[in-house]
C-alpha cells in the first residue's frame, strides 16, 4: 500500500475520534506541510523534517509536535512527552471534536512551521559540556602523565569518568570510584574498555 493509501486508511478508519483527527489533518493541509506516513501515522514536514504527527488513541486524540518545546504556547495546552529521547516533543491533546480551536490551531501550525524555517532543534545531551567532579579534576591536576591519559580519551569516554564519579552519592564512593578510575587512566583505559569489542 502506498503512503498516500495509508494515510487516507488511518483517516477513515472508523473510531471515536475520526472526525476529530479529520478536522486536524484540514487545518494541517491549509498549511505549507507536506503530508506523509511514518511509524503508522500521519507525519507532517517541511524541508523533509518531521513537525508533527496526528494521532488518535484510546481515550484522546491530538497534535505531536516534534519540537514543540520551542512553541510559544500562549493558551498553556502542550504538556510534556515522556522523558529520554523525546524532550523536545509536547503533545496537545484533545477529548472530542469540538475541543478544537481552529484559529488556535492554525497558530500553532504556523509557528511550528517558522520554528523549523529556523532550523530550531534540540542540542542532543551527548553534546552538553562535560561537568568534571572536583574530586577528578584534583587527582589529574596532581598526575600530570594521568591528566595527558585523560586528555587522549574520546569525549564519550571522558564523560562516562565523570558521570561515575558524579553519580555516586556518599563522599566515600565517589572517593573509591575515583580510585577504580585512577588505575584504569594509568593504563590508559576508558572506564567500560573491558567490555568493548576492538
Amino acid at each position: 500500500m502506498n503512503p498516500q493509501k495509508k494515510i487516507e486508511a488511518y483517516y477513515a478508519k472508523e473510531q471515536p475520534f475520526k472526525d476529530g483527527i479529520g478536522l486536524l489533518r484540514e487545518l494541517a493541509l491549509k498549511t505549507e506541510f507536506i503530508e506523509t506516513y511514518k511509524w503508522g501515522i500521519p507525519v507532517y514536514t517541511i524541508d523533509n523534517k518531521n513537525v508533527l504527527g496526528i494521532l488518535a488513541f484510546k481515550h484522546h486524540f491530538g497534535i505531536w509536535f516534534y519540537n514543540g518545546v520551542f512553541l510559544k504556547d500562549p493558551k498553556k495546552v502542550l504538556e510534556n512527552a515522556q522523558e529520554g529521547k523525546t524532550k523536545a516533543m509536547r503533545h496537545w491533546k484533545f477529548s472530542t471534536k469540538e475541543d478544537i480551536d481552529e484559529a488556535a490551531v492554525l497558530s500553532y501550525f504556523h509557528e511550528a512551521i517558522s520554528n523549523q524555517k529556523k532550523g530550531l532543534t534540540l542540542a542532543s545531551e551527548k553534546n552538553k559540556p562535560i561537568l568534571m567532579p572536583p574530586l577528578l579534576k584534583k587527582a589529574l591536576n596532581n598526575n600530570q602523565a594521568l591528566k595527558l591519559n585523560y586528555e587522549s580519551l574520546t569525549p564519550y569516554k571522558q564523560r562516562e569518568y565523570c558521570e561515575y564519579i558524579s553519580e555516586a552519592k556518599q563522599e566515600k564512593t565517589k572517593e573509591s570510584r575515583l580510585e577504580k578510575c585512577i588505575s584504569l587512566l594509568e593504563k590508559g583505559l576508558g572506564l567500560h574498555d573491558k567490555y568493548r569489542k576492538g
